[in-house]
């Protein structure tokens, strides 16, 4: 009964660690003659055999006859020989004495099982290894299981896996039981204390779920040009196609945005913004704003890589993003330095940089005498004319009426009504 016992729990093991059964005979033979070393000796001639119909593990130890013992761990007297065996054995003969495993002793039966359990653990982290080395950098399904000091433990099938807290997502919830999606980070060769590492905040996940959404993207077809995230808040993506019948835009969004929502509902609401790539500066920049609207991108030093960005009034807040994501993600993307105004901003800015005095030179002299006796001598203080005024004044003419209400209209004045 104890037999067939030992035989079911040698299966069992098999099947639950994934282990060849052929190895764990192995690693019971290993084990049983390394234990039985330390019982009778070195110097002992010990062979181990393991049933696999009886599920016995059988000690043998070879001695040879002689008249004389001069060394009793290779060596046999013949009259005890012929006593164990026959009267027929004759000196120099050799003779196997079989041992029960029971003999080691309590120790060495012990020492046995610490064996057997390090082959054991051996053998299941090179298992864990060869199957998951290939899927390093991949999208794996894990199941969650415990959480302890802030770190998660799941399982992948089988396997446990490791998730740290530093490869965790703000906001995200680890309930036992839930399946989640993670990039398996690293695979190690020996566990310490799991083999399997997992990471939700790296970009790479991001890629690899799109990946799986959307086939141009698996295939090449559409590229890759940047990513930059910022884990459970926002991701921006920057794709080209070189195909002209792709449109990498389109592909990657999905009808209704399908494509990007199914990653953003994986990603626990992470908002994801496809950008289209481009090889000018002031494009790409516009672009990776999004989804504020830009009306004008300025470059004010090609090499020290510094933008500004106009956006109109009312989408400020959308061009800053959350705690300045949005800002902070377009310039991480681009790799410029981005100068963020509102067209307010600029405009007034040009009001300063313009001349306020009036170009004299440039009136006809009656009008230009006409204004200076009045001590009109700034655009400011032209606009406090009225239309008719100005057209009673010596020198004006419709053509030139119309010239000075566009100048006051760039400097946001305009004629008294």
């Amino acid at each position: 009964m104890e037999k067939e016992r030992i035989l079911k729990a040698l299966e069992a093991l098999s099947k639950e660690k994934g282990i060849d059964e052929d190895y764990l005979i192995k690693a019971i033979e290993d084990a049983v003659r390394t234990a039985s070393r330390k019982y009778f000796g070195e110097g002992e001639k010990i062979e181990v055999f393991f049933d696999r119909e009886s599920g016995e593990v059988k000690v043998i130890v070879r001695k040879k006859v002689v008249s004389r013992v001069q060394d009793p761990t290779k060596e046999i007297h013949i009259e005890k020989a012929r006593k164990l065996f026959s009267e027929d054995i004759k000196e120099g003969d050799e003779v196997e004495l079989t041992l029960p495993p029971q003999t080691l002793g309590r120790i060495a039966a012990q020492a046995a099982k610490n064996v057997l359990f390090s082959r054991v653990k051996e053998a299941e982290e090179d298992r864990v290894f060869n199957r998951y080395k290939d899927l390093e950098g991949q999208v794996v399904t894990a199941r969650v299981h415990r959480i302890s000091d802030g770190d998660v433990y799941l399982f992948i099938g089988r396997d446990e896996a490791l998730l740290p807290r530093k490869e965790q997502v703000h906001g995200d919830v680890y309930r036992p039981g839930r399946e989640i999606k993670a990039l398996l980070l690293k695979v190690h060769r020996y566990a310490r204390p799991v083999q399997l590492i997992l990471s939700r905040s790296r970009p790479e996940l991001v890629v690899r779920l799109l990946e799986r959404e959307i086939p141009e993207l698996a295939e090449g077809k559409i590229e890759i040009k940047g990513i930059v995230r910022e884990p459970g808040i926002r991701t921006k993506i920057a794709v080209y196609s070189e195909d002209p019948a792709i449109d990498p835009l389109g592909s990657c969004i999905g009808m209704k945005g399908n494509r990007v929502l199914a990653v953003t509902k994986e990603l626990s609401g992470e908002r994801i913004d496809v950008i289209l790539w481009n090889e000018e500066p002031e494009k790409f920049i516009a672009n990776a704003m999004s989804p504020a609207r830009v009306s004008e991108v300025r470059i004010l030093d090609p090499e020290g890589m510094v933008a500004e960005v106009i956006v109109p009034d009312d989408n400020y807040s959308v061009a800053v993003g959350r705690k300045g994501t949005n800002i902070r993600l377009a310039s991480r993307l681009t790799r410029w330095r981005i100068i963020l105004k509102t067209e307010s901003e600029r405009r007034e800015e040009i009001l300063k940089e313009v001349d306020e005095s009036l170009p004299f030179a440039e009136f006809p002299k009656p009008l230009a005498l006409a204004l200076k006796r009045k001590n009109i001598l700034t655009w400011e203080q032209l606009q406090n004319l009225s239309e008719k005024e100005l057209k009673e004044l010596p020198g004006i003419t419709g053509k030139f009426l119309e010239r000075i209400k566009e100048e006051l209209n760039i400097r946001g004045y305009t004629l008294r009504r």
